[in-house]
């Protein structure tokens, strides 16, 4: 009876190990396709970090295609993109508190939803439906804002900052798409 324990033990294990690599591996392998990537804004002491994961365009029709509209999208691959402000900020007129949101959203052809989840998620979809990971009742914020054309493509999906006339704004770009969201600092 003992062996038999034993034997079931080591079967399990061998077993569990096997998976803990197999995904590792697989993980592994999807990031060589779509790397991680931080972008980081300072003024002051107002500091905001976004955390994501870069695909690339790779000869594909992006979005409506790719990215299929009117669908919750990762806004990246791979895990959930992550956004963190250490103050309180104004995102499009709307406050956002400081701390750390998982970012979502809504590409269509004119206009994306933008959406700040206060849940953090392992992976960006559900494994097994194959679907963003969101879970709506944790949305802290939703803006809907215009989607602006870029005559250049943007080989590689890219979150960046900058600022236009006093206006700090981070930028979504991926093929012929650029999101612009602007922020601020609340009036005191």
């Amino acid at each position: 009876m003992r062996k038999k324990v034993k034997w079931t033990v080591i079967i399990l294990m061998v077993i569990v190990l096997g998976g803990v690599i197999g995904f590792n591996l697989w993980k592994g392998e999807t990031k060589s396709y779509s790397p991680e990537g931080t972008a980081n804004y300072q003024q002051g002491s107002l500091k905001v970090e976004v955390f994501y994961n870069r695909p690339f365009k790779k000869g594909r029709a992006i979005f409506g295609e790719l990215v299929p509209y009117g669908q919750v999208w990762r806004t990246g691959a791979n895990e959930a993109t992550t956004i963190e402000v250490n103050k309180d900020i104004l995102v499009d007129g709307s406050r956002l508190k400081s701390g750390k949101y998982t970012l979502w959203t809504i590409p269509n052809k004119d206009s994306w939803k933008i959406i700040f989840n206060e849940k953090m998620y392992t992976w960006g979809i559900d494994l097994t439906t194959k679907e963003a990971a969101r879970d709506p009742k944790y949305d802290v914020l939703t803006l809907e804002l215009p989607v602006h054309k870029n005559l250049k493509t943007v080989e590689q999906f890219t979150i960046y900052f900058d600022q236009q006339q006093n206006i700090n704004v981070m930028y979504l770009a991926w093929d012929h798409s650029v999101i612009k969201i602007p922020f601020k600092e609340p009036e005191k």
